[in-house]
């Protein structure tokens, strides 16, 4: 995969525009130079001005993004480019350090990003708002056969109300780890999907409460091979 950094997207967003700056940016993609600055600040390009520029510019998406083909839609081939702008209108989604635990649980670190995945934008959307999204490798065989040890998993952290059979990312005290859960009257039961490991019962009335937190539910997993 090509560079995706926000220091090589925004040149390429320069390239396409034809602007001198990255303040003046502000002008094709309707938003204040303050925004381009926080958006370089943050490490994050809004995928809306990624599509701001391909439409208006007759831009390769997919070029924005990865650099990949060229800049430019041929326009004696619109046609065939918008057939093909579905295939390439990305979303890219972060890859949190934190290591979700489906066995015995651990939180290596907080919140920040190792790099990003690109993930179609239709599917996403069909999810809910790719904003609320991001990606945790699981460390733990506690969700085999669903989930296997050094998979990667989607999380939608807006969606934190508990539907049966649904997988959720779930913190307790200083581990992070993946289940599906029940609720009672008072209670919080943790299952796994592996028979090896029993059912955790949380009483969430006293002070485990407080160490509880749903931290969102998974929507997709994907698997490398080496």
């Amino acid at each position: 995969m090509k560079d995706t950094t926000t220091h090589t997207i925004l040149a390429r967003l320069l390239q396409a525009t034809g602007v001198p700056t990255e303040a003046a940016l502000s002008g094709p993609l309707g938003v204040s130079s303050q925004a381009i600055y926080d958006a370089r600040r943050r490490g994050k390009i809004p995928d809306a001005w990624i599509r701001i520029i391909a439409e208006n510019y007759a831009v390769s998406a997919d070029w924005l993004f990865f650099g990949r083909g060229p800049m430019r839609v041929d326009e004696s081939k619109e046609n065939l480019h918008h057939t093909q702008s579905c295939d390439v209108d990305l979303i890219l989604i972060p890859m949190v350090e934190a290591r979700l635990s489906a066995g015995q649980g651990s939180l290596l670190t907080g919140g920040n990003c190792e790099r990003t995945y690109a993930f179609r934008s239709d599917f996403l959307y069909r999810k809910g708002n790719p904003d609320n999204m991001v990606l945790m490798r699981v460390s733990g065989d506690s969700m085999q056969p669903d989930i296997l040890n050094n998979d990667v998993v989607l999380i939608d952290q807006s969606k934190r109300d508990i539907l049966p059979g649904r997988i959720y990312a779930v913190g307790f005290e200083e581990a992070i780890y993946l289940k599906r859960i029940d609720m009672l009257p008072g209670k919080v039961i943790l299952k796994s999907a592996n028979p090896a490991y029993p059912p955790v019962e949380l009483d969430i009335r006293d002070q485990q409460g407080d160490s509880f937190r749903v931290i969102g539910q998974v929507l997709w997993s994907g698997r490398e091979y080496v």
